[in-house]
Parts: structure tokens; sequence; C-alpha cells
């Protein structure tokens, strides 16, 4: 398989509407475009609006790209906090999905989160409802932690169109966590 000439980068709110438009066709595309990331068939609406990126423009918080050329082809977002890092809105272009690009990113992200945040904990939550992305973070050795919440109705972010969808929290050690400073 040919390596593709990929540049990571951090985002610029002036990529704001590409991130966006990148999320919306990854997570919820037209039939003809879905990779198999996409939830289309379990949630109507928009994944992310473009003020809803710009919103994630702020301390401690980091968008990464890949890009091929000037277009954006993944995406990742990094927040820092006191108990850890959260990783989410991982989206790769749907015509370049398997191959291997979801996973590169994902590294990035939790280099970044770690170099960036000091993050000893990188947590993330997924779709009850979508097992084998499920699948695809445990591989990577993320874990359950047993939170459950309700899917967030009220956040923008797409209606259920079946009923029971949970956002399931997942969270994993660094192979390489910060050192602590000694007092």
């Amino acid at each position: 398989m040919k390596t593709l000439p990929l540049e990571l980068s951090v985002a610029r709110k002036a990529d704001a509407k590409e991130i966006a438009a990148l999320v919306n066709r990854a997570y919820r595309p037209s039939a003809q475009e879905a990779g198999w990331t996409h939830e289309a068939n379990l949630i109507a609406g928009e994944r992310i609006s473009t003020e809803q990126v710009l919103s994630l423009f702020h301390e401690l918080s980091t968008i990464l790209l890949l890009r091929l050329g000037q277009n954006i082809v993944a995406c990742v977002h990094v927040q820092g906090g006191q108990s850890g890092a959260y990783i989410g809105m991982l989206a790769a272009n749907p015509a370049m999905q398997a191959q291997g690009i979801g996973k590169q990113m994902l590294l990035h992200a939790e280099a970044y989160a770690i170099e960036h945040y000091d993050a000893s904990v990188l947590k993330m939550s997924v779709l009850s409802s979508r097992p084998e992305l499920l699948a695809f973070y445990e591989r990577r050795g993320y874990v359950l932690t047993g939170q459950v919440e309700e899917y967030p109705l009220s956040a923008g972010v797409g209606q259920p169109i079946v009923t029971g969808i949970q956002v399931l929290s997942l969270q994993k050690a660094p192979a390489n966590p910060p050192l602590k400073q000694e007092s």
C-alpha cells in the first residue's frame, strides 16, 4: 500500500467550516459517501456546526488536523483537564477510511495530550449503538469505565432515530505517562 504524504498541524479558526464539513461527512454522510464510522442510520441531523467547532478554540483545547495538500482529511479534538485529557471528534474523510488514518490521528491525539496537557488518563466517549467503534477503541487499549449517560438531546448534535442510545465513557492510561514533579 502506498503511504500518503499527510501533514499534521494544529487547526486555526479559519479551518472551522472545513472541519465541521469533514466531521458531518464522516459521522452523518449521504448513503453513497458513507464510510464505516458513520451513524446516519442512528442519528439524524448535523453532528456539529461551524459555530460549535469555533467554540472549541480556547485554552486547553486543540484540534489536530491531517492534511493531504491543502485538504483536511482527518481531525481530532483534544481537551486538557485536571483529571486527564478528553479525546473526541475523531473523523476521517469517508473516501479515505480503512487506510489507517483514524489510528494515526488517535496516536497523534494521545501524544499531544501527554506532551501538552500532561495527561495521565485519556478519556473519550462512544455511542452505545456503535459496537464496531467501541471495538476499535478497545483494540487500542481503551476500557469502559461503567459511566453511562443519556444521549445529549439539547447539545445540538442531532436527534436519535432509534431508541435507547446512550453515551458510554472509556479511558486509557497512556503507555508513557508524564513524569510527576517531586515537591
